[in-house]
């Protein structure tokens, strides 16, 4: 699927539309995705600022997504764990700017090379739009090479 169509079905999906979430942008070879969460009313926590669960929310797939892209279907790509830091009140519609480069993907490719597992973290982080940090987030992946079928 192209990322211009991926991205408008994301942005489609209940758990985004209804929290105002939206990716904004997805590169072609899927090596960065950007996100925004835009504060609303039916958003807010009890404080009138960016509810948590939809900070981790908007940086929740996107890792995953890009590795499983990025890779190829040679490979099962899965997240393993998550976990966000809290920096400051998102008073404000807030960011995300994923980043998997090249030299990530090689080094999955290397490690996932002899069929063992790979877990591996990556970073976000989640910023207002003048670039003050909101929130840190960490995803761990796990990434592991397919058994190669062998003809008979």
């Amino acid at each position: 699927m192209k990322p211009g169509t991926f991205r408008r079905l994301m942005n489609l999906w209940p758990p985004f539309l209804f929290n105002s979430i939206a990716v904004t942008d997805i590169s072609d070879d899927w090596s960065e995705v950007r996100v925004r969460l835009r504060l609303r009313p039916w958003n807010k926590n009890f404080v009138r600022t960016q509810f948590g669960g939809n900070l981790f929310a908007m940086a929740d797939p996107f890792f995953m997504l890009m590795g499983m892209h990025r890779l190829g279907d040679d490979y099962y790509v899965w997240d393993k764990a998550g976990e966000i830091e809290f920096i400051a009140p998102g008073k404000e519609d807030v960011y995300a700017h994923f980043v998997m480069s090249d030299q990530a993907v090689e080094a999955l490719r290397a490690e996932a090379a002899s069929g063992a597992k790979v877990l591996r973290w990556f970073e976000v982080d989640i910023t207002t739009a003048q670039g003050d940090l909101v929130a840190k987030v960490r995803k761990q992946l796990y990434v592991r090479q397919k058994p190669r079928v062998r003809p008979t």
